[in-house]
């Protein structure tokens, strides 16, 4: 597998992540994760970082891993070569001194035009794989906020910028759900919707991340995914994100 890199230094790599693909692995799927193109690509870097211990005991390597894309999402991912790279980085996400923006096409349009996204998120009672942010959600209601803003709307759909505050799993989606304006072409959390706007995978992208870098913020911005054209086309005002 080979993953587009946009951006290198001495401390960090970023790619611009292909829907369908891991960030590491889970135990489970045997498909090849980024984090498994990063040590193949790195191997001086193959030790940093951490391993994650699963439910059954076992653990797994997340070489460069300092947060994580869902399967589902295209953009920006980064990647640590150093442990103090990785210390520091992962310190400014934990801090949420990490910037991130994403865009996303959603079902209908917003009565908002910008605003903030402040519901707790725990876990869905009637599936594993799904986060909820509904009062009677199971586990440990963990607090989360998403500021966005209406990028453009035709009635049908609109096109949202987000900017996560908090790193919940899943929280964008499960966010954009709890206002009813689902993600377009989502199979979690919008299931049986079609996938308008000739989108054949998850509306989402991680569109841009600043993090610290040695002599300052550094600003990574991954290019809309062919995939996502059209879409974008759709909306006037998004031109600027694909005419780069």
């Amino acid at each position: 597998m080979e993953l587009p890199v946009i951006y290198e230094d001495e401390d960090m790599v970023a790619i611009n992540k292909p829907s369908g693909v891991m960030t590491h692995p889970d135990g489970h799927s045997e498909d090849e994760t980024a984090s498994e193109w990063f040590e193949k690509a790195y191997p001086a870097s193959a030790e940093v970082g951490e391993t994650q211990r699963l439910k059954d005991g076992s653990e797994i390597a997340r070489p460069g891993v300092v947060h994580r894309l869902d399967r589902d999402t295209s953009g920006v991912l980064v990647f640590a070569k150093t442990p103090e790279a990785h210390a520091r980085l992962k310190e400014a996400f934990q801090n949420r001194e990490a910037k991130k923006t994403y865009l996303a096409f959603v079902y209908g349009a917003l009565k908002e035009e910008k605003g903030v996204i402040d519901f707790a998120i725990g876990r869905s009672r009637k599936d594993f794989r799904l986060r909820s942010a509904q009062p009677k959600a199971k586990g440990t209601m963990r607090e989360a906020r998403t500021r966005f803003e209406v990028v453009g709307s035709n009635g049908a759909h609109s096109l949202v910028k987000l900017m996560p505050e908090t790193g919940r799993t899943h929280q964008i989606r499960v966010h954009l759900k709890a206002i009813h304006h689902p993600v377009v072409c989502d199979p979690l959390y919008a299931p049986g919707k079609p996938c308008d706007l000739g989108l054949s995978s998850l509306g989402l992208h991680a569109y841009q991340i600043e993090v610290p870098g040695r002599a300052g913020p550094v600003l990574i911005t991954a290019e809309v995914p062919e995939g996502m054209k059209k879409a974008f086309a759709t909306f006037p005002e998004a031109a600027h994100f694909v005419a780069r």
